[in-house]
């Protein structure tokens, strides 16, 4: 594969009087032509309009992917905004059902005013809709869960020649539903099962790196939710380990209103190694704005506190912004040895990097394309942010390319969400059941309506 179709591409600025769904939420990919979205108001409309076309078809969603996954083949055809197809459709005790194009916003709110909430911890931003983070595999943190995909039990899509599957947990197919990549059909409905929200504490620290390999399996088997930034150069680790607050702590919590109750005592411990990192990206990114998200997303390791809220309060606190971000998720019982391999990489490459590495846990994933299928899985992290003229350094990609092959090594699988390079992994032999999932497409997509350039190369 050539370097220029691997290159991670510029951000265009955006222009007066634009269709925005054209182009994915970063601005680093077109995903279609003028006057090819299309914005069917039902589920009728939404099979009428695909029994009556032959073309390709992709779905834009949130557009937060990489424009690869999200548009068209060259060829053309019809985008599809199914931002009128969103909402709670109905509920039971432990239960929800939602449709399609709910953003996850939406779906967290509305659970979280009952008092429930999902089997599985959030990612750091909610602006995903329903379907797209079960099609890529968005996930949080907590070896006792795994991506959102597993809290589904039940998935309604419409096909390419307009008719409607039913696909319950029971069925064979269910596993290669559950993460699709688009390619299968448009997810019109997703019923997921709830539990009792509890109230967490959220205790921070910063540690040295230097037994990290052991640590990071050790903090997430003794907490119910842990998640870690390493700062490599000043190897130091701000490590987050939650459990269910003391009945106290909860007292004081509802007593603020429900609200996200930041403790008093505060510590400075890497004010020090935020400002290192914020010298790097200035130097690197050239950004004039240092109030602007780039930098406040590093800024808030500062004085940290304690806190104590519901799982969304607690985790779901990301800032987006458009950004360059590849994940990598290793066997759990490897982590320690990808932890020394890019401490060597570290001190021999001296990066200057923009954002601490991202070190999030999660327990085996049932869908088969899921970079936790059937295994404890550590996700590895790394960001590179935009200059303000939309380019990224030579540096920034000279990192994310050496970093990924460095951690691909270790038989690691991409987030597919995300930015990877698709020359480093052997597909079939990282996913014991791609062939399957590849039968499970032959059968609802048999003329590929729903591929496009990216997935044909993945797939066929």
């Amino acid at each position: 594969m050539s370097r220029e179709l691997l290159a991670y591409p510029r951000r265009d600025a955006e222009r007066t009087g634009e269709d925005v769904r054209l182009r994915n939420w970063a601005r680093n990919a077109t995903l279609g032509a003028p006057g090819s979205v299309s914005a069917p108001t039902s589920e009728l409309e939404l099979r009428s309009l695909l029994a009556a076309g032959t073309g390709r078809v992709r779905m834009i969603g949130s557009r937060m992917s990489p424009g690869r996954l999200l548009g068209l083949s060259e060829e053309g055809g019809a985008l599809l905004d199914l931002s009128h197809l969103s909402g709670e459709l109905s509920s039971t005790a432990d239960t929800a059902t939602f449709a399609g194009a709910t953003p996850l916003a939406d779906v967290y709110a509305a659970l979280s005013a009952r008092g429930r909430m999902l089997p599985s911890s959030p990612g750091v931003i909610a602006s995903q809709t329903l379907a797209g983070a079960l099609s890529t595999g968005t996930h949080g943190q907590g070896l006792g869960q795994s991506s959102i995909a597993d809290a589904a039990t039940h998935i309604r899509m419409v096909l390419a020649d307009g008719s409607v599957a039913e696909f319950g947990r029971d069925h064979p197919w269910f596993a290669a539903v559950q993460l699709g990549l688009g390619s299968l059909g448009v997810i019109t409905q997703v019923t997921l099962t709830t539990r009792p929200s509890p109230v967490y504490t959220c205790r921070k620290n910063a540690v040295h790196s230097d037994s990290l390999g052991d640590d990071l399996p050790r903090w997430n088997r003794e907490h119910v939710l842990a998640k870690a930034w390493w700062f490599p150069q000043e190897e130091q680790v701000q490590v987050w380990t939650a459990s269910e607050a003391s009945e106290e702590e909860v007292r004081h919590y509802r007593d603020g209103g429900g609200e996200l109750w930041e403790h008093t005592t505060t510590s400075n411990a890497m004010n020090e190694t935020v400002e290192q990192t914020l010298r790097q990206m200035r130097d690197d990114t050239k950004i004039v704005d240092e109030h602007g998200k780039p930098f406040r997303t590093v800024t808030r390791f500062r004085d940290f506190t304690d806190v104590t809220g519901d799982i969304y309060q607690v985790f779901c606190r990301g800032i987006a912004t458009p950004q360059i971000n590849v994940e990598i998720g290793v066997p759990l019982d490897r982590a320690g040895e990808v932890v020394e391999a890019i401490k060597r990489w570290h001190a021999e490459t001296r990066p200057r990097m923009h954002y601490p590495v991202i070190l999030r846990c999660t327990g085996p994933s049932n869908a088969w394309l899921s970079p936790s299928h059937e295994r404890d899985t550590c996700y590895f992290g790394f960001v590179v942010y935009y200059s303000d003229d939309g380019s990224l350094s030579e540096e920034g990609e000279s990192f994310l390319r050496s970093v990924e092959r460095v951690v691909a090594a270790q038989g690691g699988r991409p987030h597919w969400g995300k930015y990877f390079d698709e020359s480093l992994y052997d597909w079939p032999t990282l996913y014991p059941r791609w062939e399957d999932f590849r039968r499970v497409r032959d059968a609802l997509d048999p003329h590929r309506r729903f591929a496009n350039t990216f997935t044909a190369a993945l797939f066929d």
